[in-house]
């Protein structure tokens, strides 16, 4: 069978302070994009995952093994993954792949979120893909309504943009706000989100924090949001830490217009809110 996993984008991330465990408290919203891994599972003579072009493990390999660990005794699988969403591009496609696994195992292993928590701190907002309100360092879920209809456009940036090192750059800029202003933003969020509306009726809201801290790393992420713009976007940010930026649109006619007109190889246009 074939199952797909939707990539993750961040809608807005308002950065807290760095907690005791080295984590930051955030307020964010995730939302699936119609943009997914394919993921080929077929019976085997043993337990494999076979990601073509991904180097070293993949998270996959390790959400299987929790499955195993727990007791799941269905047959071997072959596990085959088409790897569509760029790789550390900062849109979850590893977490993504790691709760499409999971998921095999849905009403036979208990306590799947608890797995999925143990693998990394997107993985569980991913078991279930929605628009999700999300606090703490990404464990602490809320799912909302579909939105009304939107696309966007990305630009992935080539990847390969450390997440720590971005948190870090944040640290030594001084950035994050206190739990006060967290709880704010969040209760701002539920109401805005909570009716169904599009992003584009609250972007005010969607603020990324880290964007500062990802562009003093790689400057290059200012031009991807200043051609985004140019293109036509409405709203254009930067996703998670990065270094992928992406532009809101109302519709997918819209933005498959600003695709064209940015003119490059590596614009990705999908539609938004929705899984595939």
């Amino acid at each position: 069978m074939t199952i797909h996993a939707p990539a993750k984008l961040n809608l807005c991330l308002h950065l807290g302070r760095r907690r005791e465990d080295g984590l930051h408290e955030l307020c964010s919203l995730f939302e699936p994009l119609a943009l997914a891994d394919p993921i080929e599972v077929s019976e085997a003579e043993r337990d494999e995952v076979v990601c073509a072009g991904v180097e070293g493990e993949n998270l996959a390999v390790r959400a299987l093994a929790a499955l195993r660990d727990r007791g799941w005794d269905r047959t071997p699988l072959r596990v085959e993954i088409e790897k569509r969403i760029p790789v550390a591009a900062g849109l979850g496609g590893g977490s993504a792949d790691a709760a499409a696994v999971l998921r095999l195992a849905a009403g036979e292993v208990p306590d799947l979120e608890a797995l999925a928590a143990a693998l990394g701190a997107d993985v569980p907002s991913q078991l279930s893909p929605a628009l999700a309100l999300v606090r703490g360092a990404g464990e602490r879920l809320e799912r909302l309504p579909d939105p009304a209809p939107h696309a966007v456009v990305l630009l992935p940036g080539g990847g390969g943009l450390g997440t720590a090192a971005v948190f870090a750059e944040a640290d030594r800029l001084g950035l994050g706000r206190d739990t006060a202003e967290l709880d704010e933003l969040a209760a701002r969020l539920r109401a805005a989100a909570g009716a169904g509306a599009s992003p584009l009726s609250y972007a005010g809201l969607l603020v990324n924090d880290l964007e500062p801290a990802a562009r003093a790393l790689r400057p290059e992420i200012g031009e991807a949001l200043d051609a985004l713009r140019a293109a036509g976007a409405p709203h254009a940010l930067l996703t998670g830490s990065g270094p992928t930026a992406f532009g809101l649109f109302p519709d997918l006619g819209a933005a498959a217009r600003a695709g064209e007109r940015l003119g490059r190889d590596d614009a990705i246009v999908c539609e938004a809110g929705r899984v595939p």
